[in-house]
């Protein structure tokens, strides 16, 4: 007789809602899940990491590696039992195990069949340009990251998802009624499992495009029985669920704990040493090629101001010599460059700051907080006028005229703060402004930043390729489960 085959995906995600659930435990599931949200940032760590790796073997041998694979999978497996738990379903009250395997008797499975061969060149282009269409489902399922501005600086608000609204939604009518509405639970259940089949295709684990169904429902569609044309299901007890092919400890028994916590470790610090060179390669390609005259300038900026003065943040230097990190070698020889708005007087001066406090002390004037970026001076209001600038008596290097002006200043230790103004004390001026400094030491200091990068990516690599090694030398995982429909035993 003719069967109508069930809509399989690679990916199995499946579960069952518990029959009764508490009516208010899903008001503190975020604060009792806490630890599971705390591992698996760093398992997510992991998993980005190893895929990574997968992709370049993908790309040299056509193969996933079995024992990432088994680790991505486990991962996988243990974001779904907490969401299910969680804020993704709220389907059960029981508490997710800690594991990567999977746990015959808990009421969330996931498993994917490790495919034999994989496409080299889809690897370039899958987890991001062909995944595009559903990163924006998923987007609209699970919610994400949107801008808003404020008055100064760009803000950072959630936007809830799908999923969350209708979880919310059921928890609201279980509080009051004590019973979960199934549609809504299926509903949620076939988001879930939407954006975990993206996030397999995404993690490179299989090349059959996620299908753009919503598959609802506890059972996934490629653990149902096969349906004859016009007949009943099968017997199911005759058909091995795959959760029974995938639940046997062996499986995982090759991913101990402390291999799991080194290969995390190794992520996070190949991570960190991706973020230390990127950071040491930067100021080594600055000192190399963005020299003016020898000093490192920022871009020019126009200021315009109604105070009394323009003033920088404290620039506090070192007063001991550290060899080749002491106040000398961190800025060196400083210029400032001024170019007067109007053609107007202008005085420009590095003091003290306690000084400077002292001659400004209720004056108004502005902070620049930022040289190189646009974000606005801090204004700091007085009614008093000033003494002339170039009487104070308190400066250790000082410009003043109407033409452009540079003063040129050789730093060394202490507290100090540069102070542009009116020649005539008065309020209100408008200058363009650009700083420089020679930085002696940054060629010391890009060579030891990236030579502590060095050594943590040798760290972490290290981490993550003796774990992994000893895994793909244990125990593998069973044979595939048998075909849909097929009777235990059989084959």
């Amino acid at each position: 007789m003719a069967t109508a085959e069930p809509r399989a995906y690679p990916l199995r995600v499946s579960a069952q809602r518990d029959v009764t659930l508490s009516r208010w435990r899903w008001l503190v599931k975020w604060v009792l899940a806490i630890p599971h949200f705390v591992i698996l940032v760093f398992l997510w760590l992991a998993f980005v990491v190893l895929t990574a790796v997968a992709g370049v073997a993908i790309l040299l041998t056509g193969r996933y590696p079995a024992s990432i694979f088994e680790f991505n999978v486990g991962v996988l497996r243990w974001t779904w039992r907490v969401q299910h738990y969680s804020y993704g379903a709220l389907g059960t009250d029981r508490y997710p195990p800690f594991t990567l395997a999977d746990v015959p008797d808990y009421p969330a499975h996931l498993d994917i069949e490790r495919p034999e061969h994989l496409s080299r060149g889809l690897v370039l282009v899958k987890w991001w340009l062909l995944a595009i269409p559903h990163y924006l489902i998923v987007a609209l399922f699970i919610g994400g990251l949107g801008p808003a501005f404020g008055t100064e600086e760009p803000l950072r608000w959630v936007i809830g998802g799908l999923v969350g609204v209708l979880v919310l939604a059921a928890g609201i009518v279980l509080a009051f009624t004590g019973k979960y509405p199934g549609p809504v639970y299926d509903v949620a259940v076939g988001m879930d499992r939407w954006v975990l089949r993206v996030a397999a295709y995404a993690g490179l684990m299989t090349d059959v495009y996620p299908p753009f169904r919503l598959d609802t429902g506890g059972p996934d569609p490629g653990d149902q029985p096969a349906v004859p044309v016009g007949g009943s299901p099968a017997d199911d007890s005759a058909v091995l669920p795959p959760s029974a092919a995938a639940a046997t400890p062996a499986a995982y028994r090759a991913w101990t704990p402390l291999r799991v916590v080194a290969v995390v470790a190794g992520a996070v610090l190949t991570l960190a040493a991706t973020g230390v060179l990127a950071v040491g390669g930067v100021m080594l390609w600055a000192d190399r090629t963005q020299r003016s005259e020898g000093l490192l300038m920022t871009p020019t900026r126009h200021y315009d101001t109604a105070t009394h003065a323009l003033i920088s943040e404290h620039i506090d230097l070192p007063d001991a010599d550290l060899g080749p990190f002491g106040p000398d070698s961190l800025l060196g020889t400083v210029r400032l460059e001024l170019a007067p708005g109007d053609g107007s007087a202008r005085f420009v001066g590095v003091a003290p700051t306690d000084q400077v406090e002292a001659y400004l002390d209720g004056v108004s004037y502005a902070t620049v907080k930022d040289l190189a970026g646009d974000r606005a001076p801090v204004v700091t209001t007085g009614d008093r006028l000033p003494a002339d600038p170039a009487q104070a008596g308190i400066w250790v290097a000082s410009s003043s005229g109407s033409t452009p002006l540079t003063l040129t200043w050789d730093s060394r230790g202490g507290d100090w703060t540069v102070v542009v103004m009116r020649l005539d004390a008065s309020a209100g001026f408008d200058a363009s402004i650009r700083v420089g400094a020679e930085v002696p030491a940054l060629p010391w200091i890009a060579g030891g930043t990236l030579g502590v990068g060095g050594l943590l990516l040798v760290g972490g690599i290290v981490l993550m390729v003796v774990p992994v090694s000893r895994a793909s030398r244990g125990p593998r995982p069973p044979a595939p489960w048998p075909a849909q429909g097929q009777p235990l035993g059989v084959g």
